[in-house]
């Protein structure tokens, strides 16, 4: 049987940006295929009680530091985005109605809003901002916007975030090796020892 590990993230997180850009080298490493679950971060704090660093003074300050150290860890190139938070509801709606269509245009959209989030800073509150994004890296953003309206979509993506929730998970990033959860971008050691790396 193959190895496998499921990822969920949400856009909103600078820490799932992290997981991102090093999770792949970790299955690369290890010849595990990667379970690529878009969540609503926001629906799993509901959910299970837990709250954004952001919404901490002390501890957004503190992530601030923390984030640039894991970039430079990393190779990435991680920016504080100043519009931060951003409502991620549209944006994850759309990651999972993708997913669900083509799996290339999948990734490419995921790299597309990280990148946008993360690296340069766009303002992904304001859907005309949103519109520039999608249409500068090769998406119809009124087919966009139309898809995230479809029941479908919409369901997909909730219950995507339930069944996380049903699963232990209580923030982004999270990741399951077997029965095994693991969270935080500084758990991939452990994903990856967990992976048999």
């Amino acid at each position: 049987m193959s190895k496998q590990v499921t990822f969920y993230f949400d856009f909103g997180s600078p820490y799932s940006y992290l997981a991102y850009k090093e999770l792949p080298r970790v299955a690369q490493r290890t010849g595990a295929r990667i379970d690529w679950q878009p969540v609503l971060l926001g629906g799993i704090f509901k959910a299970t009680g837990n709250h954004s660093p952001a919404e901490i003074p002390a501890k957004a300050r503190w992530s601030t530091a923390d984030t640039e150290r894991w970039s430079r860890r990393y190779g990435a190139s991680l920016r504080q985005n100043p519009h931060f938070p951003v409502n991620t509801l549209a944006l994850m709606r759309a990651a999972k109605g993708f997913q669900l269509r083509d799996e290339a245009a999948f990734h490419r959209y995921v790299e597309t809003m990280f990148a946008a989030m993360w690296e340069q800073q766009r303002n992904l509150n304001d859907p005309a901002e949103i519109g520039a994004v999608l249409a500068a890296a090769g998406f119809d953003p009124r087919a966009a916007l139309k898809m995230i309206e479809e029941p479908a979509v919409k369901d997909a993506l909730r219950q995507a975030t339930e069944a996380a929730v049903a699963r232990g998970v209580f923030g982004a990033p999270s990741f399951i090796v077997g029965d095994e959860l693991f969270w935080g971008n500084d758990r991939l050691l452990f994903v990856e020892e967990a992976l048999g790396g």
